[in-house]
């Protein structure tokens, strides 16, 4: 039996109003705050942090924030640094969102930085790596995944220290927001992948002990066959985790 617990994570990314949130969360710690065997976890914009912190209390959800600069302070407009992260109550921090690779250019040198940053203040880096559907079908996709922990982990790879508690995300760049969804036979192919990475480069006890989650159009209907997966450790779930109906029975996989 695996010694990882698993963890169903909700990526609202830019949407919800204050109340909106407010209102999900509460119905979320009312009918999963003190589930026992998974772990809960919600990433609301960066202006819902702390009301979502208070809301939830002493309840046991996770709250972790969509992004961060690698930076303590500085000069940096509009930027949002883990020491605030820390002060608004976030445990965990998603670094290298396969949106924020494509749309604002991130690369694996600044995740790699930010890595760093989020460890050295105590935050729990969720680190995500993916292919595009033209790098799968070219066949690159164990290249991609390779070259992009690789790069995101390279201060970690050089000292051979990865923290037991970081957790890593496999989204396919093709099924995020599309719909469409890697089979459990798909998904569980690139996870094995990367837990054999993570045997050879942080040796055996990393690669038992260390997350990776699934994110990419995770449903109701697909969440149990995913999480069968030997190694799925749990879901970066995005749109469905903006409504209660959606994101509670994801939550509750194991009593379906």
């Amino acid at each position: 039996m695996s010694e990882r617990k698993p963890m169903i994570a909700g990526n609202w990314k830019m949407n919800l109003t204050l109340e909106q949130s407010t209102s999900l969360v509460k119905t979320i710690v009312k009918e999963c705050g003190r589930l026992k065997g998974v772990e809960v976890l919600v990433a609301p914009p960066f202006t819902a942090l702390s009301t979502i912190k208070e809301a939830i209390g002493d309840s046991g959800i996770l709250l972790a924030a969509q992004n961060m600069h690698w930076e303590l302070e500085g000069a940096y407009t509009g930027e949002i640094s883990p020491k605030m992260l820390v002060e608004a109550g976030c445990s965990h921090v998603i670094l290298g969102h396969s949106e924020r690779r494509n749309l604002f250019f991130e690369t694996n040198d600044t995740i790699n930085l930010k890595t760093e940053a989020a460890i050295s203040t105590g935050l729990v880096p969720i680190v995500c790596i993916g292919e595009t559907l033209d790098q799968r079908e070219q066949g690159q996709t164990s290249e991609v995944i390779r070259e992009q922990l690789e790069g995101s982990l390279k201060n970690l790879l050089e000292r051979k220290n990865l923290p037991l508690s970081t957790i890593l995300a496999y989204e396919p760049v093709w099924a995020i927001g599309t719909g469409k969804t890697a089979t459990p036979d798909q998904a569980q192919e690139v996870h094995q992948f990367i837990r054999h990475w993570l045997d050879e480069n942080f040796g055996s006890r990393a690669a038992r002990a260390i997350r990776i989650l699934y994110g990419g159009s995770v449903k109701p209907g697909n969440i149990r066959e995913l999480m069968s997966m030997p190694d799925i450790d749990g879901a970066l779930v995005g749109g469905a985790s903006l409504k209660a109906h959606s994101f509670l029975p994801i939550i509750r996989f194991q009593e379906n």
